[in-house]
């Protein structure tokens, strides 16, 4: 259960949940009024020294993502992803803040909050309402701060400048806008960008999420000032690419000015210069019908790099040009998928040892010690008994291994305190942190003996293998799997073996092949993973 915080109350985050991958939802509102929800990582002295931590709608994640801009979603204005383990450790607090754009005030707010979702369900809220401000247009709404250890307070506090007088007071520069051209509106400082999804978060949205809002584009806060064209109602101001004057060449000849920009959303059409032997205004004949058009006299063909005598290699071919798209993937996470059958994992990130597979290992880098790792006598004989048997290694060290199996699909997925059951056959690979055990399905029997399923929980990552590419389904009262087919399951569903075997069936020479099923029962947010391959 949620526990609900008054502004000034403070918690140790480890009291709240034992993750560390936060989801962090924010809900306000007012008639007419438009917010800007951000987030500001600041250094030991609280000011924002690195502006890269300045955390909005144009700078949606920090450099290594520990902290992710989300969108609207599950019924939250704006959230956030918030990975503590993967600050850096010169940001000592994130400040959570709600500003308006354009005219209002505070006080004119609605019933709102801010709220910390962990493992899918909710552990702490501060609720506010516009009666707790006057005359503010920004506020400071909760902190996650430093001290030991990670802690998270209800703050409330206001500011009366807004936006820009919340970043002078960390610490931040705002940047100077160039001034209008005559007779144009200026564009808003915070214009809605096109539409855009935001994606719902696998570690820990709430249920029930709602169709994402369009969150903010960014003001050019802490960018230094450039001479940008003036800009259009059509046009962010500070979205236009700053445009260079030509140089003049050998002999004081100035090209012809560029052409005027296209309209918002189109493409522009680049200067018809005429080519080499072409009388200048004459248009350039066309090719036939279905064919490409030959090159000017000297020149490459399209898409061939200019400035090139015809008849000479194209730059880059070659060994490195051919290999380049199977180049390493290096995403700054623990688990990084290569391909859909190669998984990456980062030994030096997270600092728990990875248990996988024997033989499993296909490539390591760094300085990475593999031992065995046993189940012990009582462990073997559970296993050899519920065919639950998992022959696995022990990573450990500092560096990066890569792991495949047969060329099988893998799946990283992620739990935050929640647990699901997969096969002992069906995983490759899982952080140490997690616990495991056997799990007995309910039901007087499957063909092969299959009687039982591993159960994973707690707060780590699991591999998951499937013979091709799954389907996800939600768990309802008349769901049914093959038990062949079955991958994995929430640990929170209900399984019982369905068959359909009838006597009077047996009488016949043969049957449908479709005897014995699984059916699956639980609360809504429950699912099941099956796989197109009967094992």
């Amino acid at each position: 259960m949620a526990r609900e915080f008054q502004r000034g109350h403070k918690a140790k985050i480890s009291d709240l949940t034992p993750g560390t991958d936060l989801y962090v939802g924010v809900q306000i509102s007012g008639p007419g009024l438009t917010f800007d929800i951000s987030c500001f990582g600041l250094d030991a002295n609280e000011q924002l020294s690195d502006d890269r931590y300045f955390i909005f709608f144009n700078q949606p994640k920090s450099p290594e993502e520990s902290i992710q801009l989300l969108g609207a979603q599950a019924g939250d204005t704006e959230s956030f992803r918030v990975t503590l383990d993967r600050i850096p450790a010169n940001i000592h607090k994130l400040s959570f803040t709600a500003t308006i754009d354009g005219a209002g005030q505070m006080s004119q707010v609605g019933p709102g909050y801010i709220r910390i979702v962990a493992g899918g369900e909710e552990v702490v809220r501060y609720a506010f309402t516009g009666s707790e401000f006057t005359t503010e247009r920004a506020v400071m709404l909760g902190d996650f701060y430093l001290k030991d250890v990670w802690r998270f307070a209800a703050v409330g506090q206001g500011f009366d400048g807004g936006l820009d007088a919340l970043l002078k007071n960390f610490g931040g520069e705002v940047a100077e806008e160039a001034p209008a051209a005559p007779q144009q509106a200026a564009a808003p400082s915070f214009a809605p960008p096109p539409q855009a999804t935001a994606p719902a978060p696998s570690f820990g949205a709430p249920a029930a999420p709602q169709a994402p809002q369009v969150p903010q584009p960014a003001p050019s806060f802490g960018a230094p000032a450039a001479q940008t064209p003036a800009p259009t109602p059509q046009q962010q101001m500070h979205a236009a690419p700053t445009i260079a004057a030509p140089m003049a060449p050998m002999g004081g000849t100035v090209p012809p000015p560029a052409p005027a920009p296209a309209p918002y959303g189109q493409p522009g059409q680049p200067p018809q210069q005429p080519q080499f032997g072409q009388v200048p205004g004459q248009p350039v004949p066309a090719a036939p019908y279905g064919q490409q058009a030959p090159a000017p006299y000297g020149q490459q063909p399209p898409g061939m790099p200019q400035g090139v005598p015809q008849g000479v290699p194209q730059a880059g071919a070659g060994l490195q040009a051919a290999l380049q798209p199977y180049k390493e993937t290096a995403t700054g996470q623990r688990w990084t998928p290569q391909n859909q059958q190669l998984m990456r994992v980062d030994l030096t990130m997270g600092g728990t040892p990875v248990l996988a597979r024997q033989g499993s290992m296909v490539m390591y880098q760094g300085k990475v010690d593999f031992s065995y790792k046993g189940a012990g006598f009582a462990g073997r004989i559970v296993g050899n008994a519920t065919g639950q048997e998992m022959q696995l290694m022990r990573c450990t060290g500092r560096g990066q291994v890569f792991l495949a199996e047969d060329g099988s699909h893998l799946h990283a997925i992620e739990l935050q305190g929640d647990g699901i059951c997969v096969s002992a056959e069906s995983v490759l690979a899982f952080d140490e942190s997690l616990q495991h055990e056997v799990r007995r399905i309910e039901g007087h029997g499957i063909p092969g003996g299959a009687l039982f399923t591993m159960q994973f929980q707690g707060t780590g990552t699991i591999i998951v293998k499937t013979h091709g590419v799954p389907v996800v389904l939600p768990v309802t009262p008349t769901t049914f799997a093959d038990c062949n087919a079955i991958v994995a399951w929430s640990s929170a569903s209900q399984v019982i073996i369905s068959s359909q075997v009838r006597l009077r069936r047996n009488a016949y020479p043969g049957h449908s092949g479709e005897t014995v099923n699984l059916q699956f029962r639980g609360a809504p947010g429950n699912f099941i993973v099956v796989q197109p391959y009967e094992v």
